[in-house]
């Protein structure tokens, strides 16, 4: 079953930045693109880099440690070291806070 469940606030998060959250044991990265919120695992695929730490440019994240790219929108990787995509989130902004979908 699919639930949404909210992890952060709007204002938690500046265009062009990213936050951190965790959620029932996942760590996942938020990202605001001009105002729209997009959600993925917030660990590389290449050496669990964390990518809420990566430099944003456009659509793609880089990996702080090694950079790999990562598409924010859809979680695929867009260049080596990393070639596995990470898990992406259904995102949704009800009133002032962000919710992502989890499924059981």
């Amino acid at each position: 079953m699919k639930r949404y469940i909210g992890v952060a606030r709007t204002s938690e998060i500046d265009p062009g930045s990213t936050k951190c959250v965790e959620v029932e044991g996942m760590k996942i990265a938020l990202f605001n693109l001009e105002g729209q919120f997009y959600a993925i695992e917030d660990t590389c695929t290449h050496a669990a880099g964390p990518l809420s730490e990566g430099e944003i440019s456009g659509e793609e994240v880089t990996c702080p440690w090694h950079g790999a790219c990562f598409n924010i929108k859809t979680g695929e990787a867009t260049t080596p070291p990393a070639v596995v995509a990470v898990k992406s989130y259904n995102t949704r902004v009800s009133g002032d806070e962000i919710e992502i979908e989890l499924s059981d």
